[in-house]
């Protein structure tokens, strides 16, 4: 496995890494051809990972020791290990990738080609150059001037194989119609100016144009020109020592290339921009460093057996492969994708040796039989998973606003998904076989009403929230109006009203709950509830007016009123005749009448006292302790009622 190493110091799975932006280097490919794990983790650690779409990658190509790393860093800033120019070896071993100081650019470092540590491997400069052109939008081909017109100096012939390759990976249009673009930006290096720049650019353009035109081109691609896909841009950089301030003043120039978007040699353009999410990038260039590596293509063997035996079999499996992973979504037919499972292979491995060909068709052909019972089960499966997520997913969609029938929507949903499972199910079946999806199917429909029993259950609850609600709000003020006004019937009045909108408040319910298909027990036990709830929020509407507070301030404005005032309500004039004493016993004894009246629920008409029905288990009940119900229509207690007023 690869070791990610920031500033020369491996980090493992398990290092935390700090919220900081930091631009440290990551190595993302090693030694051993190993993609890094760790490259999410690295662009969280750059401060890239919510960046979107707002970002770029540029890698570095060219032979060894011609000063790429050196290049990078005056350009972007970055700290890749350079060269120490008295040794003259190998200093950038695999990839390497690091963030550009001061802008939004993930920067890649390449392992030189034609070094001699590689000697004659050249797979994995092959592999790393291909690699690079498919996931960055900028390539630099770092070459020195006098390599300028060279087939192998130049890295021609390793330019015309990743071309080739590259095309047929990575060739046909994007999702979005386009093609993928790459611009090819050619840095000449040590150009002291004796051939002028202008004719630099000529050679190079007609040596790549003469390479593409050679290439061996897929069919459908076989029209197609180097600038479909690729832009060509030069520029010439003086020797770093001899000519330093020069050499300094136009590497300048050349980043500005980079970050200035409003020049007209800017770089980025946006057609270059693989339109990958900056969170996304690390799983993007494994999946290509993947494709890469299995595309054998980069590496043939001579002998064509050989490769006819290795190829096959991994056409075989890759194919295999792929029909397992595309046989999981719910509308994929197994026998159609048998077919294209076929196909695949006979277009990939027909051109080779036809012996080894046939034969190793025969045994594909021969494992597919044998695999595909278990897919169609897994399809059924993944049908019925996706079935149930999509009921559950349009239900909440479904009971969004006002005026919605929960049974319709149940209904209507319920058909449509079975509907769905039913086409897939069928799409799936292969001619001549005893499969059967009737058992799955079953307990789809059985799983379904079970959610559907749920949401009912759900929003019934929430149903006699707002009832409880909207009740609770109704009956204060009639409450409060009784209670500050006590009559003999005072309970009475306060029970009739309480009826009256618990009536109200049940028609409502059951108004609604003839959409939701409701049983005849969870109509019973919602009303149960219902009523427990309505009665408790009138006994904590009388406990408000009657607490020792309001319930003093009660009998003292029964006192005064009586008192103070005579029976015609008129103010009292008192005269030394005046019996005040007798008048004061006669309005408190008054006042203390008011006691038994408010001490308990008790109307003078029977046929208003309230019952509550009996407890209920049901899971609506389960928000509500038992408690007795004779004891909450005691106001005042004994206690009260003796000693306290």
């Amino acid at each position: 496995m690869a070791t990610a190493v920031t500033n020369g110091h491996p980090v493992n799975g398990d290092t935390a890494y700090p919220n900081e932006v930091n631009f440290e280097r990551v190595q993302i490919i090693d030694n051993e051809k190993q993609f890094t794990p760790h490259l999410t983790h690295q662009v969280e650690r750059w401060g890239l990972q919510n960046a979107g779409f707002d970002y770029d990658i540029v890698a570095v190509f060219g032979s060894q020791s011609t000063g790429k790393s050196t290049l990078l860093n005056r350009l972007f800033g970055t700290d890749f290990d350079v060269m120490d120019e008295t040794k003259r070896q190998q200093t950038t071993k695999g990839i390497w990738m690091c963030r550009g100081k001061g802008m939004n650019v993930m920067v890649m470092d390449v392992e030189g080609t034609d070094g001699r540590e590689r000697g004659e491997d050249q797979d994995f400069e092959r592999k790393s150059a291909l690699f690079s052109m498919a996931s960055s939008e900028v390539l630099i081909v770092n070459l020195w001037e006098h390599q300028v017109g060279l087939y192998q100096g130049a890295n021609m012939g390793l330019l015309k194989t990743v071309f080739e390759v590259n095309l047929g990976l990575f060739g046909k249009k994007t999702p979005d119609g386009r093609n993928s673009r790459t611009l090819l930006l050619f840095v000449i290096r040590d150009h002291i100016g004796t051939t002028p720049l202008a004719n630099l650019e000529a050679t190079l353009t007609a040596d790549i144009q003469k390479i593409w035109e050679s290439l061996s081109k897929p069919t459908e691609l076989k029209d197609r020109q180097l600038s479909d896909y690729f832009d060509l841009s030069f520029a010439a950089l003086p020797h770093k020592v001899l000519a330093a301030d020069k050499f300094e003043l136009e590497i300048q120039e050349l980043r500005r290339r980079f970050v200035d978007k409003s020049r007209d040699d800017y770089v980025f353009k946006p057609s270059y921009h693989k339109r990958i999410p900056a969170d996304g990038v690390a799983f993007y260039m494994d999946g290509i460093w993947e494709q890469v590596q299995t595309n054998k293509d980069l590496d043939l063997p001579t002998q064509q057996e050989l490769l006819a035996q290795f190829r096959c079999d991994e056409i075989s499996a890759a194919a295999l492969a792929e029909f397992n992973e595309q046989a999981k979504p719910q509308r994929r037919p197994v026998e159609a994708g048998k077919r294209l499972l076929i196909a695949r292979y006979d277009k990939d491995a027909s051109r080779y040796h036809q012996g080894v060909y046939k034969r190793k068709r025969a045994d594909l052909v021969a494992v597919l039989d044998s695999t595909l019972s278990p897919l169609f089960l897994g399809q059924l499966k993944n049908l019925h998973k996706s079935s149930l997520v999509t009921f559950k997913e349009k239900m909440h969609e479904g009971m969004k606003g006002e005026g919605y029938n929960f049974a319709d929507v149940v209904n209507r949903l319920r058909e449509q998904c079975e509907k769905s499972f039913l086409e897939g199910a069928k799409e799936a079946l292969v001619e001549e076989t005893d499969w059967t999806y009737e058992d799955e199917f079953a307990l789809l429909k059985e799983e379904m009403k079970s959610i559907a029993d749920q949401f009912r259950k759900d929003e019934t609850k929430k149903m006699v929230n707002i009832i409880e609600r909207n009740f609770k709000r109704q009956i204060s003020e009639p409450v409060d109006l009784c209670l500050n006004k006590p009559t003999a019937e005072m309970w009475d009045n306060i029970l009739k009203t309480f009826r009256e909108t618990l009536d109200k408040a049940e028609a409502s319910y059951l108004a609604k709950a003839k959409s939701f298909n409701c049983t005849e027990q969870e109509n019973t036990t919602a009303l149960a509830i219902l009523r427990k709830r309505a009665w408790l929020a009138l006994r904590s509407k009388i406990d408000e007016q009657t607490s020792d507070a309001s319930f003093l301030a009660k009998l003292r404005t029964h006192f005064e009123e009586r008192f103070r005032y005579d029976d015609k309500g008129v103010p009292r004039v008192w005269t030394p005749e005046d019996d005040i004493d007798g008048a004061f016993k006669k309005a408190k004894d008054e006042a203390l009448t008011l006691i038994p009246l408010y001490s308990k629920i008790s109307p003078t008409d029977p046929s208003l006292e309230y019952t509550l029905p009996s407890e209920t288990s049901d899971s609506l009940a389960q928000d509500l302790d038992d408690f007795d119900f004779p004891s909450t229509l005691i106001i005042l207690s004994e206690t009260k009622n003796v000693g306290h007023y």
